[in-house]
């Protein structure tokens, strides 16, 4: 009893050992299906459509994305590839183990039942217990019979549930040597798709290089643009604090209660109920939705040097998500539409007021909902705008405490 509770203690340890590495090997998995998951998502998104009118620096920032992403899921599969490899090393190792534990029970019992047979007679037994000298004798001996016997049958018992044990770990060895042929097989064809991909980066370089004036011009001009947008945007969210401000007030002495009061200048005065509203935003940061139901972000938030054009700059007042056609934005809070703005080339961009936090839906072809109307969390508000020349799908989506520019992915629950 004591050997098979041994073994079952064996058993044990190897399936805790298995479920840690299973856990671990779990979140691997979990990365490599995610990273599968963004690559398709690139392709679908940002290489589906034959644009007709190719701009090579666009071009040469998504196939980076993609580079980028290919590699991410190579290191993971590297990674578990590795893990793989320790656990085949080690139940291996308790293979063989095991194995010269069920040879030496195996022999212990051939030797049992050839000694029970040489004595197995009922007539030996029988005078093997009156032959006893006494009735204390007779009653041992008896006692010891028992005893042989049913530890004959515990040994017997012993070689099943080790022979079982072992199957189980070959089962389980058998089943990690096909998932580990299949990442590696996986890894070869991921290198050469990155291998093509590399090609055709190293083609767009060469193109840029060639017509470099014009493309610097032209980012340079698309950067002027951005901040003119940038510095209208912010006087209209100055002008409706503003507004805001006057009306909160005068509703105030309508009423004849204490003006609510804001120590900072282009700050929103709350009321109870938007003091209670930014509240609630704030508690749920790094929980809030997408503004999208998928899409990838191809520019972040804030000051990031160009990838191609060293000593320019380009500065993410928010993030750009590129996203499928026909999608619609989603407000990611409840809140109160405090504008609607027109775009130079007529898309709308939505404003949403959440006590004294906005959050800005930008690059939208139709709106669903007009100024001063109540949202919830998860409402669309709006169709975003697909570019017919490139044929993608981008919105443009900023946060703001009162003025200040925040990053939105901060915020947003992770992807």
């Amino acid at each position: 009893m004591k050997n098979r509770s041994f073994y079952i203690f064996l058993f044990s340890v190897f399936l805790i050992n298995s479920a840690v590495f299973s856990q671990t090997r779990k979140e691997l998995e979990f990365q490599r299906i995610k990273y599968k998951t963004v690559i398709a998502q690139l392709n679908t998104l940002l290489f589906n459509e034959k644009e007709k009118e190719k701009n090579a620096l666009d071009d040469l920032r998504d196939l980076q994305l993609k580079i980028d992403a290919r590699n991410k899921l190579i290191e993971t599969i590297n990674l578990e590839t590795k893990l793989l490899s320790r656990e085949i090393v080690a139940n291996q190792k308790e293979i063989n183990k095991l194995d010269k534990k069920l040879t030496d029970l195996k022999t212990d019992y051939g030797d049992m039942i050839f000694k029970s047979y040489k004595s197995k007679s009922q007539q030996s037994r029988m005078m093997f217990i009156l032959s006893s000298q006494n009735f204390y004798q007779a009653y041992k001996r008896l006692e010891y019979m028992k005893q042989y016997t049913a530890f004959r049958k515990k040994q017997g018992e012993e070689i099943i549930v080790q022979t079982t044990i072992i199957k189980g770990l070959k089962d389980s060895l058998l089943g990690q040597k096909k998932i580990k042929d299949a990442l590696l097989l996986s890894e070869i064809n991921e290198k050469k798709e990155i291998e093509k991909d590399k090609s055709r980066q190293e083609g767009l370089i060469n193109e840029i290089k060639r017509k470099e004036g014009k493309y610097k011009r032209e980012l340079q001009n698309n950067i002027k643009e951005d901040k003119k947008i940038a510095a209208k945007i912010d006087k209209i969210i100055k002008d409706e604090i503003d507004k805001a401000n006057r009306l909160a007030l005068a509703k105030a002495k309508k009423n004849n209660v204490a003006a609510p009061v804001t120590t900072k200048k282009n700050e929103f005065i709350l009321t109870p109920e938007a003091k209670a509203l930014a509240a609630e935003f704030e508690q749920n940061k790094g929980k809030l939705p997408w503004p999208v139901r998928q899409g990838l972000v191809v520019r972040r938030f804030g000051e990031q040097p160009h990838p191609t054009f060293p000593g320019i700059s380009i500065n993410g007042t928010g993030l750009h998500i590129v996203t499928s056609k026909a999608s619609s934005a989603e407000a990611i809070f409840n809140g109160e539409v405090l504008n609607i703005l027109l775009g130079s080339g007529g898309t709308k961009n939505v404003l949403i007021r959440h006590g004294n936090y906005i959050t800005s839906y930008n690059n939208l072809e139709n709106t669903f909902v007009k100024k001063g109307d109540r949202v919830v969390t998860g409402q669309e508000i709006g169709k975003i705008f697909t570019d017919k020349v490139t044929g993608k799908t981008t919105l443009i989506f900023v946060l703001f405490k009162n003025t200040t520019r925040l990053n939105p992915a901060s915020w947003m629950l992770r992807r």
